[in-house]
């Protein structure tokens, strides 16, 4: 593996995340693979488990790390090219440049800015730090993709289901929050999930909350969260701002909160969610706190997606 924007990047998904599930069982197996060499962690925006998942996972394996915090750690960086640079210090040519002569793989967080829906869906940003970095990138998180997170879902998921033997319902439900958030795990878990066999796969979202058809076009969506939870197995609850109104709040819909009497509609199904999560705005306490909550469970397998990935990368070095 050569670099990780995309689930499009992995060979055969069934076989990585056989891997991802090995290596926690076996979490020190490769820590020589590691050995003198340095992963780079960078950071455009906060982060709490993509940060401490993706640390563990390189300790795991034996390397080195470095953190840094963009803006906060570092001179302000330009990103537009072509600028007259009276307001900052340091170009993001020079700066993913500099900084991937520093490590081995360098792991990168980025952010939409949720008002410019091209500049957004192309990737601007990143695709840059693809170009301009000298070492392999993992994408811990881009403008619309979180495949880190993705991986540890569908992980999750084959825990819970031995390995896919049992067909089963899986429902990506939209949740309301009090402030717009990006589309990235949304369209990313869809994407990995659509590459499990035996799923029978539904996003269930307000009208006007429709995913990109990039991501969603052979994927039922219905607006109709009840005719959604109905004998579900899996209920994955999470927010995302409107694409067609792009980065709008078009209405809040508190009524799609996650309660005890929705998921009673299910098939006792295991509650899912990225975090972090704010109760009783996306989901009530009793639902969240319920011996059905996985939530811990996905948070945990964020260390052995990332584990797995730098594994990858590394064994191509």
């Amino acid at each position: 593996m050569k670099k990780f924007f995309s689930v499009e990047d992995v060979t055969n998904v069934y076989d990585l995340i056989k891997e991802a599930i090995f290596l926690k069982k076996n979490p020190y197996k490769y820590k020589h693979i590691g050995k003198n060499k340095t992963i780079g962690l960078v950071f455009f925006n906060p982060s709490l488990r993509t940060r401490i998942s993706c640390q563990k996972a390189a300790f795991h394996l034996g390397c080195n790390t470095w953190i840094l915090n963009i803006h906060k750690d570092s001179w302000k960086i330009e990103i537009n090219d072509g600028s007259v640079m009276k307001m900052t210090q340091e170009h993001l040519k020079e700066a993913i440049s500099v900084m991937s002569i520093y490590c081995d793989i360098l792991a990168v967080r980025t952010f939409p800015n949720l008002s410019d829906r091209d500049y957004d869906y192309k990737e601007v940003i990143f695709n840059k730090i693809l170009n301009y970095s000298r070492v392999p990138v993992v994408n811990m998180e881009s403008a619309t993709l979180h495949p880190l997170q993705s991986l540890a879902d569908v992980m999750t998921i084959a825990e819970f289901t031995s390995f896919f033997k049992k067909r089963c319902k899986v429902v990506l439900s939209w949740a309301p929050h009090i402030k717009p958030l990006p589309h990235s795990v949304a369209n990313s878990f869809t994407q990995w999930i659509s590459k499990i066999d035996k799923i029978d796969f539904i996003i269930a979202c307000p009208e006007k909350y429709n995913l990109d058809e990039k991501f969603s076009n052979r994927v039922f969506t219905t607006h109709n969260q009840d005719v959604a939870f109905m004998n579900a197995d899996f209920i994955y609850a999470k927010n995302w701002s409107s694409y067609l109104d792009y980065g709008k709040i078009v209405c809040k819909n508190y009524e799609w909160m996650i309660t005890v009497n929705k998921m009673k509609l299910t098939n006792h199904a295991k509650f899912m969610h990225c975090l972090p999560v704010r109760r009783n705005i996306v989901v009530e306490d009793a639902v969240l706190d319920s011996k059905n909550s996985i939530v811990l469970q996905q948070a945990e397998n964020r260390i052995f997606a990332s584990q797995i990935i730098f594994l990858k990368i590394l064994q191509s070095l």
